[in-house]
């Protein structure tokens, strides 16, 4: 019914900035908030930073002043830019939507994710 797909992902050198893209699809009304998680090889999966449909933000700590999350919502789109990448960065990042589809159903859709590698 609906779908998220990211993109982006990539190997890059500490130091070195990514920007990921979120594309939402299918049969969306409206996207409330949105996020980006990641998961590192053999933890936990954790916040990174959301975005209400309005553009308020929120971001886990450690990635405050690297990460900035946008979303253009004419697109159902959301990015992730981050700068100052490090090694401890490196995990799958997946974005997560709230949709209120066309028949007014509210879904929680996550996407399959994109790998981000930070070398050292």
């Amino acid at each position: 019914q609906v779908q998220l797909v990211e993109s982006g992902g990539g190997l890059v050198q500490a130091g070195g900035s990514l920007r990921l893209s979120c594309a939402a699809s299918g049969s969306i009304f409206s996207i409330h908030t949105m996020g980006w998680y990641r998961q590192a090889p053999g933890k936990q999966r954790e916040l990174v930073a959301t975005i209400t449909h309005d553009g308020r933000t929120n971001y886990a700590d450690s990635m405050k002043g690297r990460f900035t999350i946008s979303r253009d919502n004419a697109k159902n789109t959301m990015y992730l830019q981050m700068n100052s990448l490090k090694p401890e960065d490196t995990g799958v990042y997946s974005c997560n939507a709230n949709i209120l589809t066309m028949t007014h159903d509210v879904v929680n859709s996550w996407g399959k994710g994109t790998l981000v590698t930070v070398s050292s």
